[in-house]
């Protein structure tokens, strides 16, 4: 898959596994194309007539809790969990196309987070990240969770808490505690 500039999109490994980049997601569909993708969120299976209603993509500017700047690019994927006809999930080779289709009017930065925008069409609309898609069978399933508010600062010290304790202790275990930090 091509970036508008004609690039390809490259893995991105700067997320952790359960939320992924657009450039993964789209890595891992190239070799599965006919395989049906079958999102998933809050226990069970979309429909298999959903639809891809919207893609947007934007570039973020904020000022976080604690008066740090903070800027981001998001992609944002709005499925439509609907039931239509005799539908069945979509391909994934027709997923990335639609996609694709979006890069050639859209600048899609292939590293952005990756956001879905899940509803019914009754149900509000809700906020989801997505883990690394996982073959089951002749399907690809892709798990979308809620995407939680956080606070910036604290996971950042928290990031920084975990540095310091891994670079002093080992991997944690009690032997390595006791042998470097003991």
């Amino acid at each position: 898959m091509l970036t508008p500039d004609n690039r390809e999109f490259a893995s991105s490994t700067s997320f952790r596994s359960d939320d992924i980049s657009i450039g993964e997601l789209l890595s891992f569909l190239a070799g599965h194309k006919e395989k049906p993708l079958v999102f998933s969120y809050d226990g069970r299976s979309v429909k298999p007539g959903y639809h891809v209603t919207e893609v947007k993509a934007g570039s973020f500017a904020a000022l976080d809790c604690g008066a740090n700047t903070e800027s981001w690019a998001e992609l944002f994927i709005q499925l439509w969990d609907v039931n239509e006809d005799e539908r069945t999930h979509m391909p994934a080779g027709k997923f990335s196309a639609i996609i694709r289709k979006v890069s050639e009017h859209v600048a899609l930065d292939p590293t952005a987070k990756l956001t879905f925008e899940v509803s019914d069409g009754i149900a509000p609309m809700q906020l989801h990240k997505a883990s690394m898609p996982l073959i089951r069978g002749s399907e690809i399933h892709v798990a979308l969770s809620a995407r939680a508010a956080s606070c910036k600062p604290r996971d950042r010290w928290l990031a920084e808490k975990a540095a310091k304790t891994a670079s002093c202790c080992g991997d944690g275990s009690a032997s390595s505690t006791q042998t470097r930090c003991g």
